[in-house]
């Protein structure tokens, strides 16, 4: 039966207890320890079943429990002081014209100078990973995108968050008798979640409009208030949209690539209506992830047709303020569309821009003479920003690879992606108990502290039994947390109540626990322990048997449990095929005890996980992991990281604070690789880490084991949280980047109208510059003369004349590029000196000096290049042209 009208019914709180109905709808409470206890203390088991969902629990409790805590002093004591720790927090980041509070974002932009009241950015992304009550994420870019909110509003950064509100999420999962994963997709009650409907002055819903062919798709919009910082969510699923454009925002990563497009479509170009209709005025977009990248064609739309620029004008602006970070580490893991779905959905804008359909199709083909290739969202994302960046160290070079082709005429090192290691929110990720010990003994303000902060040198002075009997507290947490849910998922699949009751005997809480959580794809390799089944079996069940026989020791303890968890896409069977083998393994080898599955792993579960095991595994085929972020969690936690040397592990100290699988090696054979890593594993298990758990004092104390947990919070805690990594994004590419939006648009766009034709004549005239002479001498050589030996730092002047033809010295740079030779001729690492222009003579040739030294010996080299210069610019090589001297 369809209602003829619908309501929002709130909950009833007495006046006194209003407070909660505010706290609830701020998602602050997340990474608020005391908020979340208050909640906890107002119905346990109602936290629980609700999924932790305050907005829902205060919406079924019962009257009569709000009625008994309305009269609890204690209750009220603790309800008002958190709710005074929100104003407070909230007042801390308040960043207008009349309250200049001192955060981190008002030192660094207004007190200094240099920025603007009126910043505003905007982070893109398909999936934010929050809390696990509000499911719209699917793992770690999603969670990623969440950390990247919470650290921003601790910082009072003016930012502004953009996706999709995913009716049924991403899934629920679970195992069938054969260990086969299933999924459920339940249905999200938004009126329920820490969700507030956006509408306008006069009530009504707030809804933007898209056009797609042949009709329009209307979206709502539902924020989430992320401390500070409003995220905003499209929804689809309303009248008058038909059955299938309601569906647009039904599943996160789910139906057909035509439903994908629909996806990217609303996410970008709703996006930027959404924010236009909310009155924010953007100064730098942030895309996470090329999903979002169609954002770039509805802002040139609106300065081509409401402002009347031309195409490149547009794309100037565009360009120089908006950023791109990858995450991906393969071109498989890239959004193509076809051709001509790409001009069915959006060939509109070619007419606007008044492109030919290959002129269109251009702006997302890394080939642009290739006139079969898809349309890449990445390739679109890269050639409408100024700021590219992958996300580890090792991840930017492997990125700079991917994309090396963009720039065909640069040396690898200097294709323009850089890269800002991810982080991850520490208030978010640490167990409560373990902050409380931080709190302690760091002090309140550890969670955000760099690493030059002397306070990281207070870790080694918490007493070892007081850090061992917290980290033994979290480890038996996480074991009653796993009984439970094997027990459930068990009941829920129709075991047998003596199977569903041997739940009760999984895992020993006083046994070295493993940990290994992370999407189930191949090259994960979740199944690489298992590579060798009767020495693995022998580490899980009683290495030292040999050792200990006769002994008054009891071999079980030094036994090894593995706690596991992880989803599969729907579609990857290979994957989901990864899951099964360890079931079959547990249940054929009879290893319940010491190995377990947990199904349905979300952000609970993996801040179980991260706090209670002891070593935290990861062994992707390197270099395929972009980033791994569960690991550093798990690191703040105080667990060693056990790694192949891939994405953030690659750049951190993974010998004082952990172990490393390999030695950052590449093999052409995956079957020997592994082999080899394999072995590696079980050698570190046998030989390193079980040992140095194991051995414990005579205050049953593992003295060498807890120095390297403090080793892994005080080096990996300060570096790789997101509070360093905002930090980075905004003062690499926020700051810069809207610091161009103000210079681009400045006097009705005059800036951008000048630098685009300053583009536009350097394209034409570029290929009439001539190297037409280089002379090298050095002080016992006269000029004129190449020297074949030089001496370590002997001095060497380099005179060049080139005829820049139409275009003058001010449009270029010129540059001598030096280095070592390789065994093929080239030059590798080299770097560039500028060289100075001395005017032109009387051939019109334009001089250029410079006096270079080689402090290296060897096979040298050098080469000269010409590149283009302007003020407006956001590096010399946005245009994409260079200009090398031939020998």
């Amino acid at each position: 039966m369809q209602p003829i009208l619908t309501f929002n019914v709130s909950p009833t709180l007495p006046s006194r207890l209003e407070p909660l109905r505010r706290l609830s709808y701020n998602l602050h409470w997340d990474w608020s320890v005391e908020t979340k206890d208050l909640f906890r203390r107002l119905d346990p088991d109602l936290w629980d079943s609700s999924r932790h969902n305050p907005v829902l629990m205060l919406g079924t409790i019962s009257q009569e429990r709000l009625r008994e805590v309305a009269g609890d002093e204690g209750f009220l004591a603790q309800m008002d002081r958190v709710a005074r720790e929100l104003d407070d927090y909230l007042a801390e980041r308040i960043v207008d014209e009349v309250h200049r509070a001192p955060n981190w974002f008002h030192k660094q932009r207004i007190m200094v100078g240099a920025g603007h009241l009126k910043d505003c950015f905007a982070y893109f992304s398909a999936e934010f990973g929050l809390t696990d009550s509000l499911p719209i994420y699917s793992g770690g870019l999603g969670v990623l995108a969440g950390d990247h909110l919470k650290s921003a509003s601790d910082l009072g950064l003016p930012l502004v968050g953009v996706g999709l509100l995913y009716q049924k999420g991403y899934f629920s999962q679970y195992l069938n008798a054969d260990g086969w994963q299933q999924e459920r997709y339940p249905t999200n009650d938004f009126y329920n979640m820490t969700l507030h409907l956006e509408r306008n002055p006069d009530g009504s819903e707030l809804r933007i409009a898209v056009d797609f062919p042949g009709r329009a798709i209307y979206a709502r919009v539902w924020r989430v208030q992320v401390g500070a910082i409003p995220l905003y969510l499209l929804d689809t699923n309303i009248e008058p949209n038909s059955s299938y454009d309601q569906d647009i925002t039904d599943e996160l990563y789910g139906g057909d690539i035509d439903i994908r497009i629909h996806q990217e479509i609303m996410l970008g170009i709703g996006g930027v209506k959404m924010l236009r209709a909310l009155g924010h005025k953007v100064t730098a977009f942030h895309m996470n992830e090329g999903h979002s990248a169609f954002l770039a064609l509805e802002r040139m739309r609106q300065m081509i047709q409401e402002d009347h620029l031309t195409f490149a004008e547009a794309k100037q602006v565009a360009q120089s303020s908006q950023i791109f970070t990858t995450h991906t580490p393969v071109p498989a893991g890239i959004d193509l569309f076809p051709p001509d779905k790409v001009m069915y959905y959006l060939g509109s804008y070619a007419e606007v821009f008044g492109l030919s359909r290959e002129e269109f199709l251009a702006l997302g083909r890394e080939n642009t003479g290739d006139l079969t290739a898809p349309f890449s969202m990445a390739i679109l994302a890269i050639k409408t920003a100024s700021f590219v960046n992958g996300v580890s160290q090792l991840h930017g070079e492997v990125s700079r690879h991917m994309f090396q082709g963009l720039w065909p005429e640069l040396p690898l090192n200097e294709v323009p992606v850089t890269s800002i290691t991810n982080g991850v929110h520490a208030r978010s990720c640490v167990a409560k108990s373990t902050q409380d010990l931080y709190d302690r003994y760091l002090g309140p303000s550890w969670s955000d502290a760099p690493a030059d902060n002397p306070i990281w040198d207070r870790v080694k002075s918490i007493p070892d039994e007081e850090w061992w009997r917290n980290h033994e507290r979290c480890r038996s947490e996480l074991t009653v947390f796993v009984r439970e849910r094997l027990r459930k998922s068990l009941r829920e699949r129709g075991a047998s109540p003596t199977e569903a009751a041997k739940a009760q005997d999984v895992l020993d809480p006083s046994v070295l626990t493993i940990g290994f959580a992370r999407r189930f794809a191949t090259y994960k390799r979740a199944t690489l322990f298992l590579r060798d089944l009767d020495r693995i079996k022998r580490i899980l069940l009683d290495l030292h048997r040999d050792r200990l026989k006769g002994s008054h020791l009891d071999p079980r303890k030094h036994a090894v449990q593995f706690v596991i968890a992880g989803k599969a896409h729907p579609k990857d069977i290979p994957g989901k095929e990864l899951i099964r083998d360890i079931v079959h393994f547990i249940r054929d080898e009879g290893m319940q005890h010491n190995i377990v599955f947990i199904p349905d792993y979300d952000i609970y579960v993996s801040r179980l996980m991260v706090a209670g095991c002891d070593v935290w595994l990861n062994t992707p085929r390197r270099p395929r992991e972009a980033s791994g972020t569960s690991g550093m969690k798990a690191a703040m936690n105080g667990l060693p990281n056990l790694s192949v040397l891939d994405g953030w592990w690659d750049e951190a100290d993974y010998v004082r604070t952990g172990w490393p699988i390999g030695h950052g090696e590449d093999y052409d054979d995956p079957n020997y690789q592994d082999d080899v890593e394999a072995n590696a594993l079980y050698d570190l298990l046998e030989k390193e880490i079980v040992p140095l758990f194991y051995d414990r004092d005579n205050e049953g104390l593992p003295r060498g084991w807890i120095a390297k947990m403090k080793e892994a919070v005080r080096l990996n805690c300060p570096l790789f949280n997101t509070a360093r990594m905002v930090r980075e994004y905004a003062t690499r590419s926020y700051f810069p980047a809207s610091d161009r939006y103000y210079q681009m648009t400045a006097d009705t766009y005059t800036p951008a109208k000048a630098l685009a034709q300053w583009k536009a004549r350097l394209f034409e005239h570029w290929y009439d510059i001539k190297i037409q002479n280089i002379d090298i001498s050095t002080g016992s050589m006269a000029a004129g003369s190449i020297p074949a030996d030089v001496q370590v730092n002997q001095d060497i002047a380099v005179k060049t004349w080139i005829n820049l033809g139409a275009l003058s010295a001010a449009d270029v740079q010129v540059e001598l590029y030096q280095g070592p030779v390789n065994t093929n001729g080239e030059i590798v690492d080299g770097m560039p000196v500028s060289m100075e222009f001395q005017g032109v003579d009387d051939q019109n040739s334009s001089i250029y000096t410079v006096d270079i030294t080689y402090t290296n010996s060897g096979l040298q080299g050098l080469s000269l290049r010409v590149l283009p210069k302007h003020s407006g610019l956001s590096s010399p090589h946005e245009v994409g042209l260079v200009l090398w001297a031939h020998p």
